[in-house]
């Protein structure tokens, strides 16, 4: 499956579908190659404490963790946007 086209925004958003009601805070749109996403999520899993994976380029993150994904991306650099409800 294609990694989805990176447009410059990074979104966070909050999931449970699928996943017997345990929410999950995905983030999609970092146009980075598989090695930086890799280290990328594993400092973003230590910052929450909780686990998660990268699936097609897509970040997953165990529980919510939106805001404080929002603020330490935001510090990196990245234009990022809170999408979903």
């Amino acid at each position: 499956m294609a990694r989805p086209s990176a447009d410059g925004i990074v979104r966070l958003r909050r999931e449970t579908k699928g996943r017997k009601g345990k929410g999950v805070t995905l983030i999609d749109g970092l146009d980075m190659d598989d090695a930086a996403l890799t280290t990328l999520v594993k400092t973003l899993k230590n910052r929450c404490g909780s686990g998660g994976t990268v699936r097609d380029g897509v970040v997953e993150i165990q529980g919510d963790h939106r805001q404080g994904l929002y603020t330490y991306l935001q510090e990196l650099g990245f234009k990022v946007k809170l999408a979903g409800g």
